[in-house]
């Protein structure tokens, strides 16, 4: 091959952003090839949709995989092209010949004659191009670490985003419902209302700013992965005599990045204690409400806990990996007005459905929580996290996990169901006002788990 036909083949190795040989190179969708660490750095962080930097075609896809052949021609044509190893630092002191060998034991450059040595004879020792290559190979499952963790974190800072704005929604909500609440109490109750409400600003205006400074971090962990994801990709185009000795430093440097990886904040308001309103409610206590028959069921929880199917067998409802062998408890009667309270012990289960639905079963026992006339209170375990949530519509509730007995309030009249923490003597929701028009049966299931 002459020279203009060998420079125009090398040419076409050479990746159109860094300028440089490929790097771990992808070909996208419009056919053009790129460093995959150019594509990244330079596509608002590989989010898709994705334009190509030459053509400026889309392209859907996320990732893309290695182009392996030319991965080997750009390694080649690097490993061809001249070194600069003819610096005084590179001459062996003792023999005075170029180090042109990495010997892999000492992490060290030599020269011929002290591979031959008894020091280095019994160590493997490869050419510095090879070996050069090999640290870029390492180099590279680096990045995508750092890449993984950078997109893991990204999501955590929607989510944290996400987050906030449901729970300043929620905030608003608790504060209506309280205030309803309260307007149902004698007038002396007032003075406690308002330092109930003062108090609910205060914790949701520190959770606020939690959740902002958590997304302060994130945002700033996120440009330090992007430093030191650029920092490894500059690494990879060092001279191969410098890329070998600072190659201790690389593994150092993503274990810190994985340590000071922030944490999503989980937040949660305190249930504060309304005086006097347990002593109302007993004056409606129903005893007995439940049945002390227990019906075999299968629960099946989906991720967003939005939504929840049971049936009376396997066979019923949905499997997955978030199925939960349960029972179901029905209540003794059916209401159909005036007002009723009672009480359930959930202390031995982390995962169960509490309050009151149509009486009424389908053929094949399979209820859907998320239809009408059912107004439930639904506590889950995932992964050691504990979420509080209630259907109709569905709503995560930013308060802590009652522990003990749940008290449910049924107003049939005026069409309201409320949920309360017992040893607490706190609220944890009132479900909004609607219009009964068929009778409301008590319902309890719970998890083995």
């Amino acid at each position: 091959m002459d020279s203009d036909a060998l420079r125009v083949f090398q040419n076409e190795l050479i990746c159109c952003i860094c300028m440089n040989y490929f790097i771990d190179p992808v070909t996208i969708d419009c056919g053009h090839s790129f460093c995959r660490p150019c594509l990244c750095l330079c596509s608002e962080e590989g989010r898709a949709p994705m334009h190509c930097p030459m053509c400026r075609k889309i392209s859907e896809k996320p990732n893309f995989n290695t182009n392996v052949a030319l991965k080997k021609l750009a390694s080649l044509a690097r490993q061809t092209r001249p070194q600069n190893i003819n610096n005084s630092d590179n001459i062996c002191v003792l023999h005075e010949e170029t180090k042109e060998l990495f010997c892999e034991a000492d992490k060290r450059l030599i020269c011929g004659p002290c591979s031959e040595s008894p020091e280095h004879a019994a160590h493997s020792h490869i050419p510095i191009g090879w070996a050069a290559e090999e640290c870029r190979e390492k180099l590279i499952n680096e990045m995508d670490y750092l890449w993984k963790i950078n997109q893991e974190t990204r999501n955590n800072l929607n989510q944290e985003t996400r987050t906030f704005h449901s729970l300043k929604d929620y905030v608003s909500l608790r504060k209506r419902i309280i205030t309803i609440h309260y307007q149902k109490m004698h007038i002396f109750l007032h003075e406690e209302e308002q330092l109930h409400l003062q108090a609910l600003e205060r914790e949701a205006k520190e959770l606020f700013q939690q959740l902002q400074d958590s997304q302060v971090r994130m945002t700033q962990h996120l440009e330090g992965m992007k430093d030191m994801y650029r920092e490894l990709w500059e690494a990879c185009h060092m001279p191969d005599v410098e890329l070998l000795q600072d190659v201790r430093n690389v593994s150092a440097r993503t274990d810190l990045a994985q340590m000071q990886k922030p944490q999503p904040v989980n937040p949660e308001l305190t249930s504060w204690r309304i005086t006097g309103v347990l002593d109302m409610l007993n004056n409606f206590r129903v005893d007995n409400a439940l049945s002390t028959e227990m019906i075999p069921c299968y629960i099946s929880l989906s991720e967003d806990v939005r939504y929840v199917t049971f049936g009376d067998d396997h066979l019923s409802a949905p499997t997955g990996p978030q199925g939960i062998d349960s029972f179901a408890v029905w209540g003794e009667q059916a209401f159909t007005s005036h007002r009723h309270y009672w009480e359930v012990d959930v202390t031995l289960s982390s995962n169960w459905i509490l309050g009151v639905c149509r009486d009424s079963r389908t053929a094949d026992a399979t209820i859907v929580i998320d239809s009408d006339e059912r107004f439930f209170l639904i506590s889950s375990k995932t992964s050691n996290h504990y979420s509080l949530s209630t259907n109709s519509p569905p709503l995560i509730q930013y308060v802590q996990r009652p522990l003990g007995r749940v008290g449910v309030f049924l107003d049939y009249d005026n069409g309201s169901v409320s949920f309360f923490d017992v040893s607490k003597g706190s609220l944890i929701y009132v479900f909004p006002p609607s219009s009964f028009s068929s009778p409301l049966r008590p319902f309890f299931c719970f998890g083995c788990t």
